[in-house]
């Protein structure tokens, strides 16, 4: 059963808020034409599905600053991260005990997991992501057996593919993890992308016991080099490499400060 923690009016503000900062940013954007941006809302449902915090501001400030590095910390006016996975690492970093990640938002009911399916399925086609999350799960599922269940005694598999019934995580498979403007376009590098990505997160709960955040982390660190694999392609000056190479040391900076933060232990009935 679907548990969200935010009321429809507070869900109605966040929205609202976010569509307003998302135009103030494309008013004082000069390398973009200004339009109606509609991918704004999904930055603002991947926040609301995904965290949990008593404080509404904290939504305003985590929304802002992922549409913030959107518009602003680029390279040839590519943007680095996802919206709402540098949002929620933001709110790791700067508020870890009044913000936390959870996947049971949503519940584990059939009839959504299959609408959230078929509308992924759709959409992954369209946008050539399809094989991300099929690679993905593959390779999470053959990572979290070697490398934490196999480590840990008292873990089962079914504890392991279970998660994949949460709504919430397999939004997370389908759409932040399928960001087209920060995942590889070519085939290969996309099978790349997705090894990565499941063998750190699993790494991590390998060493520092399962948290949610793990697969954040990953995505956070690696989705940044996305536009420099499509840069090859073009000219990179030397301001652009100094450039990326400050922020992924930000990055990984970001993700050791949140990883030596004592775990929290917050669970949604799904």
């Amino acid at each position: 059963m679907a548990q969200i923690h935010l009321s429809w009016v507070d869900i109605v503000l966040v929205l609202s808020f976010t569509i307003f900062v998302e135009h103030i940013f494309l008013y004082f954007n000069s390398q973009r034409t200004f339009y109606f941006s509609y991918s704004s809302i999904s930055t603002a449902v991947g926040v609301i599905v995904l965290m949990y915090s008593a404080n509404l501001w904290i939504y305003f400030v985590v929304i802002t600053l992922g549409l913030f590095q959107k518009h602003f910390l680029t390279i040839n006016n590519r943007h680095l991260f996802n919206p709402s996975n540098f949002g929620l690492m933001m709110a790791l970093l700067l508020f870890y005990h009044d913000a936390h990640m959870v996947l049971g938002q949503l519940g584990e009911e059939m009839w959504l997991s299959s609408t959230v399916f078929l509308v992924a399925l759709v959409m992954l086609i369209r946008v050539n992501r399809w094989i991300i999350p099929i690679v993905f799960t593959l390779f999470y599922l053959l990572f979290q057996y070697t490398l934490v269940m196999a480590y840990d005694p008292v873990m089962i598999f079914e504890d392991i593919y279970r998660r994949f019934y949460s709504v919430t995580f397999t939004l997370f498979i389908y759409f932040m993890l399928t960001d087209p403007p920060v995942t590889p376009s070519k085939w290969y590098y996309q099978i790349l992308f997705s090894f990565v990505v499941a063998f750190f997160a699993s790494w991590l709960d390998r060493v520092y016991g399962f948290r949610v955040q793990h697969l954040f982390m990953s995505v956070f660190l690696f989705s940044m080099f996305t536009p420099l694999l499509k840069e090859k392609e073009e000219s990179m000056v030397l301001k652009d490499w100094v450039k990326s190479a400050i922020i992924l040391f930000l990055a990984i900076g970001v993700i050791i400060l949140v990883e030596i933060q004592e775990p929290y232990y917050f669970e949604m009935q799904g």
